[in-house]
């Protein structure tokens, strides 16, 4: 809107006003006097109100419409408006109208006289009162035209001439319709301006008005300043930095942040990482060149394209897949282990036939020292691939299997892909050591997270959590070791091939002394071969007698014990060759430390001997019963466990159902105690195959009938006299040999693992399978005389 003259104070001549005016309805603005308004007029009805208007008086009475009001005009109007003159008009060659209105003065809608094709009312001028300039109308004005000459400064849609338009006006009322006019108002707000007469009032309404609309330019002004400044902050620090690499070009030299880009850049092709690694690889890569060195993220960034790029995604190492040169290297590793071998062959054969197989996830289960882990070593070399060894031993804390978040100070990868990269190929053996050691605490569960390493469905994708983008674990072949079975998680122990490796017998520990344990420690020693002999009679004793386990680390510390003795004789006597036999063995390794069960000498009532399996190995036991005036009480000594007190009840519940078959009394229980004792009283014991044993030693006890001194026997019990089968049968069956056992009963069901006993033992020992604790009566119970007679 323009002023009618931007020279003058003066109003223009007042301009007869008609009593019944056409409406014009105005959407989007309000109209004050004494200003000029634009117009363009396309729809019919308004093109033939201003056609007959500018025909006639050339007025009309422009009212605001209501907002948010669904009637139609005149109901929607404003009972305020503003009576105008049109002051030129032009007709457009495409039919719409181009007029200049000029505001004339305020009138009030009284009465609707014509609604088609146009309103028409009978309207009432509004007169303005004028008003005596006081010193507070003074200061309102010159304050609004000081705030107006501001908004015009820091407005970029208003022109300068604006202020100086109003600094001509000093009419209050004329000012007051400029500044409105002029400033960002509501529709409402513009309204409630036109409709407040009183002039002192309407200055008071503006006041605030403009203040606002300054306060909002002066934001928009400092928020406009900021963004220049960064903007303009980057286009130099841009400028410096290409001036610089210019300069850096011209003089040969590179900035070292941009040679660490560029090699990231470089190693990341060499790496060939798989579609979701490289674009995570590439987004952190943009935003670590945008990055400046002091940022705090840098640092965290650059170390993770480090484990990005060092990560052997695509590097193999080539699978040695001729079969009878790995038979070769396990057989020079390792003496026997014949199960284990067959295994890893057999894994060699086939993948000779299907190189895509998936690595085997094996569990290797079996007493401490029995040679778990060096086979990991060996399985590496017989395949030509690389080892890698971790120990799971006390590990609680899931972080260590898949890593920690980026989020933490410190964060790094897991022990698995810690291990992987270490390998610098993504095929090795990786040997997770102690898997049944793993515990589990308040910062997570070890096991579970193993469950996806040790899953070939699964870690073809394993999500390490530092990394957060999957590796492919499928190649690599995974190697498990635990000394018992029972501690791994049913989950786990289903996703592994379990491979039990039992104790060595004393010929293999003979072989393995001979063979490995003799040269190596003659080599530590520096010793040769002719300056120390030990004759195979010698390294049995000391297998027995001064060892009792089922590996060979102490055998292998005895035998360094006697290389240190005779190395102290070749260095003080001179003494070329020594040799140690049984009879001089006590000068080098003193007093023996075991003892072993050997067969009683006499036949003996009440006592019968039975087998038990140790970790250490088998080993020999005397059961002892003695049945002694009382009140049917059972006396169980020897610290035995709770399923070794079962079967000792079982036994007895047995022994008194057969009373009669047996010749006994059968108020025996009631006038007489039961002792059953076990010797080895300071060692715990406990297991169900002791059974058939205490059930021979009391029924031995009761009848006063001797038990056969060489027949030795094993399994478990029922109340029904049933024998059921037991485990442990070659350790056992060791021991017997070893105590000169001629004859041992066992359970039928047994029969199949004496394929595991081996032959030398087989040889020399007598087989009697039994089902029914009848027949180990027969056979172990001797007659007394009076039978024996009969």
């Amino acid at each position: 809107m323009l002023p009618v003259d931007e020279k003058t104070d003066e109003k223009p001549a007042e301009v007869s006003v008609p009593e019944e005016l056409p409406l014009l309805p105005s959407r989007e603005m309000v109209v004050y006097p004494s200003l000029l308004i634009p117009l363009v007029a396309s729809e019919e009805h308004t093109i033939r109100l201003i056609d007959e208007a500018a025909t006639g008086d050339k007025m009309l009475g422009i009212f605001a419409q209501r907002q948010g009001v669904e009637e139609p005009p005149p109901a929607n109007l404003y009972a305020i408006g503003t009576a105008a003159v049109i002051a030129k008009m032009f007709k457009m060659p495409d039919g719409t109208i181009r007029a200049l209105l000029q505001g004339i003065s305020r009138i009030r809608l009284r009465e609707i006289v014509q609604t088609e094709p146009y309103v028409k009312a009978k309207i009432e001028v509004i007169k303005e009162e004028a008003i005596e300039k006081s010193t507070e109308i003074e200061a309102l004005l010159r304050n609004l035209q000081s705030q107006f000459q501001k908004v015009v400064t820091l407005s970029p849609n208003l022109p300068d001439e604006l202020s100086l338009a109003a600094a001509s006006i000093t009419d209050p009322g004329t000012l007051s319709d400029f500044l409105a006019a002029h400033i960002n108002l509501k529709l409402e707000e513009s309204q409630d301006l036109l409709e407040t007469l009183d002039i002192p009032a309407r200055l008071q309404k503006l006041s605030p008005f403009v203040n606002r609309e300054l306060e909002i330019l002066e934001l928009g002004t400092k928020i406009q300043s900021q963004v220049k400044t960064e903007m303009d902050k980057a286009q130099r620090e841009f400028f410096l930095r290409e001036q610089l690499k210019a300069i850096q070009k011209e003089l040969g030299e590179v900035d070292e942040r941009t040679v660490e880009i560029n090699q990231l850049r470089q190693r990341l092709e060499e790496a060939k990482l798989p579609p979701e690694a490289m674009k995570e690889a590439e987004r952190e890569l943009d935003r670590l060149s945008k990055m400046p060195p002091q940022a705090a993220e840098y640092s965290t960034t650059r170390t993770y394209l480090d484990w990005l790029v060092s990560l052997p995604w695509a590097t193999s190492t080539e699978d040695h897949l001729d079969v009878a040169e790995a038979k070769r290297v396990l057989d020079a590793d390792h003496y026997d282990l014949e199960k284990v071998k067959d295994r890893i062959l057999d894994y060699l054969a086939v993948r000779r036939l299907k190189h895509d197989m998936k690595g085997p996830i094996l569990c290797f289960v079996g007493p401490p020292g029995v040679g778990k882990t060096s086979l990991g070593h060996s399985i590496a070399r017989a395949t030509g691939r690389n080892f890698f060894r971790m120990s799971l031993g006390g590990v609680r804390d899931e972080a260590e299997i898949r890593g920690h978040r980026r989020t933490y100070v410190g964060a790094l990868p897991g022990r698995i892909i810690q291990g992987i990269r270490r390998t610098g190929s993504n095929n090795p053996v990786f040997m997770l050591d102690e898997i049944d050691k793993i515990g589990a605490d308040f910062r997570g569960d070890p096991s579970a997270a193993l469950l996806e390493v040790l899953d070939p469905e699964q870690n073809f994708a394993f999500s390490d959590h530092y990394l957060e983008v999957p590796f492919d674990l499928s190649k690599v072949m995974f190697v498990t070791t635990a000394n018992l079975v029972d501690p791994i998680p049913p989950a786990l122990r289903d996703r592994m091939e379990i491979l039990e490796l039992s104790g060595y017998t004393e010929l293999e520990k003979l072989s393995i002394t001979k063979q490995f344990l003799i040269p190596k420690q003659l080599k530590e020693h520096g010793l040769s071969p002719r300056m120390l002999r030990i004759s195979d009679d010698a390294i049995l004793t000391i297998a027995r007698n001064y060892t009792r386990e089922a590996d060979l680390r102490n055998l292998e510390r005895e035998v360094g014990t006697i290389c240190r003795k005779a190395a102290r004789q070749v260095a003080e006597n001179g003494k070329k060759t020594t040799t140690v036999t049984v009879r001089n063995l006590k000068k080098f390794l003193g007093n023996p430390k075991f003892r072993y069960e050997m067969a009683g000498m006499v036949d003996e009532v009440g006592v019968a001997t039975g087998l038990a399996w140790t970790p250490f190995g088998g080993d020999v036991l005397s059961v002892e019963a003695s049945v002694i005036p009382g009140n049917g009480g059972v006396i169980l000594t020897g610290q035995l466990g709770d399923v070794m007190q079962e079967s000792a009840r079982a036994a007895l519940t047995y022994t008194r159902s057969k009373a009669k078959a047996l010749g006994v009394k059968d108020d025996f229980h009631s006038k007489n105690d039961v002792h059953i004792h076990v010797p080895a009283g300071a060692i715990p014991k406990d297991g169900p195959s002791a059974g058939i044993t205490m059930a021979v030693a009391l029924a031995s006890a009761l009848t006063n009938r001797p038990v056969r001194r060489e027949i030795a026997m094993t399994g478990e019990i029922t109340l029904r006299g049933k024998i059921l089968p037991i485990g442990g049968l070659k350790e056992k069956m060791l021991a017997a040999h070893r105590a000169g056992i001629k004859k041992v009963i066992l359970p039928k069901d047994n029969e199949k693992d004496l394929e595991d006993v081996p032959p030398h033992v087989k040889q020399s020992l007598k087989f009697a399978l039994a089902d029914h604790i009848d027949e180990v009566l027969r056979q172990t119970l001797k007659p007394t005389a009076r039978r024996a007679a009969k």
